[in-house]
């Protein structure tokens, strides 16, 4: 099976290098890696020389530059126009995944019915602090409804069957995983395709980041009329109570990043129904672009 590998970077030197690696010593059986396109939006950093550098190396990194930043939805459509294998996997620039994920999270398209397939993010955050509970409980929350119903993000592969995505879309796996149902192919959750990555580590990073997903999300149940699992608020109630420890640290926390991620609920009605503004072109998320070796190694290990 062969297979494109697409990253859309938008100032990321202080990650690229490490995901190129990794994408570079994937142990692969069943799957060939053909190329790995980044596609880097107006970077003003170091991402462009350090692409280059591995493009000397190795011919399969292939560097596609836009002269100015027009959203990670843009970026997606270059890299389809580009892409030249049956199977294309997206994976977020910020993000690291194991040396067997990319293998296991192509296999489901062995099955023709198949057509999109989703990873398994895990913060590295310390879990210990209330932004770190914040972002584990997120992600933790993603996965235990991914495994009812997949809801796809950070890393997922997909048919190469698509055109392109709209440019006004900020939420660009949502969007294609919509797609994928509504051209009547599968969706499927790879919970062992583990890729690491990094939760705001502020109040207001968390804030910037859930305003602008919800109101990608109302967006796309707007305009295609599909809700991602993720919406539905009674799954979401029904783990945190089963799962929230009975002692009052863990029942505070928990009670905080509810009040957070209603502020952001919120705050994304709000953006989309009055500001009307649209998210394509996003703030960057600063305290989540950079994830640290020795913070992933633990994570590996554990």
């Amino acid at each position: 099976m062969r297979v494109s590998v697409g990253i859309c970077a938008y100032n990321e030197e202080k990650n690229i290098g490490k995901l190129l690696n990794a994408l570079l010593n994937q142990n692969v059986n069943k799957i060939r890696i053909d190329e790995i396109i980044v596609v880097s939006s107006g970077s003003t950093d170091r991402t462009n020389d350090i692409v280059k550098e591995y493009s000397k190396v190795d011919k399969r990194v292939v560097l596609i530059t836009q002269s100015r930043r027009e959203g990670k939805a843009s970026a997606v459509n270059e890299f389809l126009k580009n892409a030249s294998n049956k199977i294309c996997v997206l994976e977020s620039a910020d993000t690291f995944p194991l040396e067997d994920t990319i293998e296991r999270l192509c296999l489901p398209f062995l099955n023709k019915k198949v057509g999109m397939a989703g990873g398994h993010p895990i913060p590295i955050n310390d879990s210990t602090t209330f932004m770190g509970f914040v972002g584990h409980l997120l992600w933790d929350l993603h996965h235990k409804i991914s495994l009812e119903t997949p809801k796809l993000g950070e890393l997922v592969a997909f048919r190469n069957v698509i055109d392109g995505i709209p440019k006004d879309t900020a939420v660009d796996e949502a969007w294609i995983e919509a797609k994928m149902r509504m051209m009547g192919y599968e969706v499927v959750y790879v919970p062992d395709a583990i890729c690491y990555n990094k939760a705001p580590e502020t109040i207001g990073d968390y804030l910037r980041q859930r305003r602008r997903i919800h109101a990608g999300h109302i967006h796309l149940k707007k305009t295609l009329g599909y809700a991602v699992s993720t919406m539905n608020t009674k799954k979401i109630i029904k783990y945190v109570i089963k799962d929230t420890k009975p002692n009052p640290k863990t029942i505070g926390y928990t009670l905080g990043a509810m009040l957070l991620e209603a502020v952001g609920k919120l705050l994304g009605l709000y953006d989309y129904y009055v500001r009307k503004k649209n998210h394509a072109v996003w703030e960057t998320v600063e305290s989540t672009k950079e994830l640290m070796k020795n913070e992933i190694e633990n994570e590996v290990n554990t």
